[in-house]
């Protein structure tokens, strides 16, 4: 009898949250800088916190649901089995949005910021190079994107000090121009804007959910994954405080001419030439590390949907050398190649719809596995288990709300076509039931 093939259990805390903060990219502080600027009003910190304060409740959500169903699979398989598995299905295809367009995103910029500063090199040479980097990284192993995951975002962290400490010197050199307050209550900005910018800032913690599809690759789950949530968001939490409330300090007047390439811009007037081209290089990696693990966590999502034949067999199957889920790695490299023709602005538009979803439904999982099945219903309970989650989900849904038209339209669509491929499937099913139940009555 051969031995079953499964994944390697090699991921230690420390991978799980790198490879967390690879999929976020620290660095989405500066490449979406004008965005989220111009959102707040200039009231960038205020945003951030206001943020950091809803998504904690969600990230919350996620680690006890991971305590509960330490296996990977993420929204799909907490859905599953603390609701229902039909509404898994459907939550499980919309956070193929994410995961999905998450990979076509990261090879999209890799091309895009490689052709700005190689323009005699077209930007398909670019994502189809870096597509094959990740889809070999990726098919050798997990632990072997981890580390090199590790080295990335110890570099994007570095540029993050580095940055902060000029800064520092700045304010000591030069004084500061605009107070202690980190809240200022001249800026004229209402709360309102405040709040609508805090709502888009949410948006650079997207990536912490990830890791729980990496479950089963990782040594003691049940701890590890919650750990490394916590970890991750507050680690993003803390670089964003500080750089916002540095650069509000010292150029609390600062004005870009492009939205998009604000953060560029930013560099140039603090450090020059030099200082905008370390940062061009940084991005570069940021992305390239992005890609890597946005493809684990799709490709693991894949097999766990195929364990459940909801795919087809092949999407359960693993490599019997490397123990990695080939099939789903060559089949995704080949869908990221569609960023040689799609815009990355409906990327991005599919990535929030996806997201958001699964979020919402995380949180409700919550309440339905330990409040509603568990009848887990102490005070400490309650305020976790039912309080925050609730929270959270009622901030989501409203962020939801804020959702373009576009966005909702596209989201709708590729749901719709889950359900029809959910129907067919079941219906295929059904029939060889039907068959195998008959055949005995047959050879009778």
């Amino acid at each position: 009898m051969s031995k079953e093939i499964t994944l390697k259990r090699d991921l230690s805390l420390s991978h799980v949250v790198t490879m967390g903060l690879a999929w976020m990219s620290p660095m989405i502080f500066f490449t979406s800088f004008g965005v989220l600027h111009e959102g707040a009003g200039g009231m960038l910190l205020a945003a951030y916190v206001l943020a950091f304060v809803a998504i904690i409740f969600t990230a919350l959500s996620y680690g006890q649901m991971a305590k509960a169903f330490p296996v990977s699979g993420s929204a799909y398989t907490y859905v599953s089995k603390a609701i229902n598995p039909f509404l898994g299905f459907v939550v499980g295809w919309a956070i193929l949005l994410d995961y999905l367009f998450s990979c076509i995103v990261a090879v999209l910029m890799f091309g895009v910021n490689l052709h700005a500063q190689f323009s005699s090199v077209p930007s398909a040479v670019w994502i189809v190079l870096l597509t094959l980097i990740v889809m070999v990284i990726n098919i050798i192993g997990i632990k072997t994107s981890a580390n090199i995951n590790k080295i990335f975002v110890l570099l994007q962290l570095l540029f993050i000090a580095g940055f902060c400490g000029m800064l520092v010197y700045k304010a000591v050199a030069g004084g500061v121009s605009a107070g202690l307050n980190p809240f200022p209550a001249s800026s004229g900005v209402s709360f309102s804007t405040i709040l609508a910018g805090a709502s888009l800032v949410c948006f650079s913690f997207l990536g912490f959910d990830s890791i729980t599809t990496m479950a089963e690759e990782t040594k003691d789950p049940k701890k590890t994954i919650p750990r490394a949530i916590f970890i991750i968001v507050v680690t993003a939490g803390l670089l964003y405080f500080i750089t916002a409330y540095l650069i509000q300090q010292i150029y609390p007047n600062f004005a870009y001419t492009h939205v998009d390439s604000a953060g560029y811009e930013l560099m140039q007037s603090i450090g020059g030439g030099l200082l905008a081209g370390i940062f061009t290089f940084v991005i570069i990696f940021s992305v390239l590390s992005q890609g890597m693990s946005s493809m684990t966590t799709v490709t693991r999502l894949l097999l766990v949907m195929g364990r459940t034949s909801l795919l087809p067999k092949p999407f359960a199957s693993l490599h019997a050398k490397y123990r990695t889920p080939v099939f789903n790695i060559l089949l995704m490299s080949l869908i990221s190649l569609s960023a040689l023709f799609i815009s990355l602005e409906t990327a991005i538009k599919f990535v929030s719809f996806g997201a958001l979803t699964a979020f919402l439904f995380v949180n409700i999982s919550v309440i339905a596995h330990y409040i509603v099945r568990e009848k887990q219903r102490a005070p400490r309970d309650l305020l976790i288990r039912l309080v925050c989650p609730l929270f959270g989900s009622l901030f989501v849904l409203y962020l939801i709300t804020l959702l373009g038209r576009s966005s909702l339209l596209l989201g709708t669509g590729w749901l719709i076509v889950g359900l029809v491929y959910y129907a067919v499937r079941r219906v295929k099913f059904s029939s060889l039931d039907k068959a195998a139940a008959a055949a005995p009555e047959r050879s009778v």
